[in-house]
């Protein structure tokens, strides 16, 4: 995993539009993740978690943002695209990633439960695999952590402890 977030100020506009989908998420009382796919300087998919509301348990914010993006560029292969996500990718989203050739991940919070691009799991970076996009890290950080955590408390709160 790199911290190395040149052009970063390029990286927290884009940050900060995938916060906002990950606000919508938890608005609609999903897991508030959110993503984009960015190609040149253009939004060309964005997804938020709707794992609940489509009862599908794929549908996640990245997997939302990769289809948008390769229905935008009519294609399957992202390889000069970068995606923005909220949370560190999953072992799913982490081989939809790799599969789709992204270009670049840049995340917000690393997800120590599940994550699949150095954190847990590095999906993301196996030489065994055909690619290895490059990931960024902690762009956002703590509002990224911010808004899982105060989901997860509300939810246990709701639940009496149990999520």
């Amino acid at each position: 995993m790199s911290t190395d977030l040149s052009g970063a100020q390029k990286h927290l506009r884009f940050m900060q539009q995938a916060f906002l989908l990950a606000e919508q998420a938890y608005e609609e009382k999903e897991v508030p993740v959110g993503a984009i796919v960015v190609k040149d300087d253009d939004i060309i998919g964005k997804g938020y978690n709707q794992t609940e509301r489509l009862g599908d348990p794929t549908a996640h914010a990245e997997m939302l943002a990769i289809s948008a993006a390769c229905a935008t560029l009519g294609e399957k292969y992202l390889t000069d695209c970068t995606l923005y996500v909220t949370l560190e990718p999953c072992p799913m989203c982490a081989g939809a990633l790799v599969w789709s050739k992204i270009g670049t991940i840049v995340m917000g919070a690393l997800d120590a439960q599940a994550g699949s691009c150095g954190s847990v799991f590095n999906i993301a970076g196996s030489k065994k695999l055909n690619h290895q996009p490059t990931v960024l890290h902690g762009l956002m950080e703590q509002d990224c952590e911010w808004i899982l955590k105060q989901f997860f408390q509300e939810r246990r709160s709701k639940n009496n402890g149990a999520i």
